[in-house]
């Protein structure tokens, strides 16, 4: 690291380390909130996950009978997807709100009875699927920018805060050394003229 060694210099590094000390523990606390949504994140997740696994269960009880009403698959094809985003520490995040789906228009008559709660089963499953991709992404998101924060954590406690305290250091001890050079080149001087001025007077 090249560093001029001048007052101005050591004006510039001191005034940059406290910008780098003021800066760093909202990196800290940025990194802090980060990591906590992402736990909070997973652990939605992990529970979406296990609703989903408990619907597939018990779900095998009664899946074979869909034979008898092919046409229930256009109803649980999703419309929209309804979503909005929080922020977190500075990042947008996707948080799903619900599914809507094509009206289910059938006959009551001649549609086997059990079709409707099989419907709001399927609803149930492909809402899930929906929140499961939704909550997926918001930990990507997450993750990524917990990546680039850590990185900026990482490179003023190790690098940035580390090279200016040493820039100062340097620069102290360099103008501390002409300082003191400086006084003895004066003693010098003032002892030769003291000495010019015994000579004239003898």
């Amino acid at each position: 690291m090249k560093i001029r060694l001048t007052q101005g210099e050591l004006k510039r590094q001191r005034d940059s380390l406290r910008q780098y000390e003021r800066y760093l523990p909202t990196l800290q606390l940025k990194k802090q909130q980060l990591q906590l949504e992402i736990l909070h994140q997973q652990r939605s997740r992990t529970e979406r996950e296990n609703s989903l696994a408990a619907w597939e269960e018990t779900a095998k009880e009664w899946l074979g009978l869909l034979i008898e009403a092919p046409e229930i698959g256009q109803w649980i094809v999703p419309e929209s997807i309804i979503a909005t985003r929080k922020n977190i520490a500075g990042v947008d995040v996707p948080v799903f709100i619900r599914v809507d789906f094509v009206p289910a228009e059938y006959d009551l008559f001649t549609t086997p009875l059990w079709v409707d709660t099989a419907l709001e089963r399927l609803k149930e499953r492909v809402s899930l699927g929906e929140e499961l991709s939704i909550l997926e992404q918001g930990i990507n998101i997450l993750r990524h920018e917990l990546r680039i924060t850590t990185q900026r954590v990482n490179l003023f406690e190790k690098i940035k805060i580390p090279e200016a305290k040493e820039a100062i250091r340097v620069i102290k001890i360099a103008m501390g050394d002409r300082m003191t050079s400086a006084v003895g080149r004066s003693k010098i001087a003032k002892n030769k003229v003291e000495e010019d001025h015994r000579e004239v007077a003898v």
